[in-house]
């Protein structure tokens, strides 16, 4: 087969500052992969690392990403081309296969690519000062969430738990509301008990990621000891294969957030997967800032396994360079699919003439 690739370039713009326990985000650069098989079919996927978080980010990202492509082109392999530690390489890769195979933004025939299920998401309350993140919290009820999720860290404690204190005050019942914390390895070896602690007393669903990654016998011990149920999500970025049952048979977190982009692609998060099962851990899929290209992606893959619980998939309209009309698209609290909608070009939208 005739593999060819043009590879596109894109800074994109966020509708406002999006703050993290690392820093604050302005602006998000990513690289979409257009593959071609010689026979008229063309794909497109995201590769989007967090420059500083991303196993596979830095200077010679580029040049790395065209390598892997080229690779892919002579021997059609995209798993033998792409190194296990360019995870989001590999989602790029793997997007763009997907929806050149299957013709359509719909990679897969599911209840959710056919209109008939929703993807249940949580309404993620950005980081910001005190009166800031009560206005998100605020606009989220509104819009019918049922579960919310808090970045922590980057205020002051005493503020964070007063936020989270008006919540419980207003749905004291987490059935009612659900609570989930990330606290981005906020924590310190020495504040890391105590506050979990305090957080229990708002009855919060999980905690991610309270500690740095990299400290597994604390990580432990606090998965032992916490009255909050924790999750790992950073600690999970760059782990080799052969490492990872030991991560959880060490750690035995009660849950784990994934990530294509960050945690192997979707073939990386599927052997998460597994491994969870074997180790009574749960999980659910976050996106990790990427575009609607990036989104309607984790959404299609995420759909072909049962969907009960919320997933994190609610971050794909914080740009204001998006491309619009993908066929997922948040409605409130659920990601849904239209299977009448008309697709957009996405060649177009690159600036790509047709084949």
């Amino acid at each position: 087969m005739a593999w060819q690739f043009t590879i596109v370039p894109r800074l994109l713009h966020f509708r406002e500052p999006a703050g993290t326990s690392r820093g604050v985000y302005t602006v998000r650069q990513v690289w979409y992969v257009v593959l071609s098989d010689g026979e008229g079919r063309t794909g497109v996927g995201e590769c989007a690392p967090l420059h500083d978080l991303s196993a596979d980010a830095g200077p010679d990202y580029a040049e790395r990403l065209e390598a892997c492509c080229f690779q892919f082109c002579e021997t059609g392999d995209l798993y033998a081309s792409v190194p296990a530690g360019c995870p989001s390489m590999r989602f790029g890769l793997e997007t763009a296969l997907c929806h050149l195979r299957a013709g359509s933004l719909r990679f897969f025939d599911t209840a959710f690519s056919r209109g008939e299920e929703d993807v249940p998401i949580n309404g993620l309350v950005w980081m910001g000062d005190h009166d800031r993140m009560l206005e998100r919290m605020e606009a989220k009820l509104a819009q019918g969430f049922h579960c919310l999720k808090f970045k922590i860290g980057g205020i002051d404690f005493e503020s964070e738990c007063d936020l989270l204190r008006r919540v419980r005050e207003r749905c004291p019942d987490p059935a009612e509301l659900e609570i989930r914390l990330d606290a981005n390895g906020s924590f310190t070896p020495e504040n890391a008990m105590e506050r979990l602690e305090i957080l229990a007393s708002f009855r919060p669903h999980s905690l991610e990621q309270p500690v740095r990654q990299g400290q597994w016998p604390l990580m432990a011990e606090l998965c032992r000891r916490s009255p909050v149920p924790l999750a790992l999500d950073e600690e999970l970025i760059g782990v080799p294969e052969e490492a990872r049952e030991d991560l959880l048979a060490v750690i035995r977190p009660a849950w784990l957030v994934l990530k294509p982009t960050l945690h192997g692609g979707m073939k990386g998060c599927e052997e998460w997967i597994d491994l969870a099962g074997q180790y009574g851990c749960g999980f659910w899929v976050t996106s990790a800032l990427e575009s609607n290209i990036g989104l309607n992606a984790i959404a299609q893959w995420r759909a072909k396994r049962p969907c009960d619980m919320p997933q994190g998939l609610g971050t794909g309209q914080l740009f204001t360079d998006n491309c619009e009309g993908m066929p997922s698209a948040m409605r409130g609290p659920v990601v849904h699919c239209d299977p009448a909608r008309p697709e957009p070009d996405l060649t177009a939208w690159l600036g790509l003439s047709h084949n």
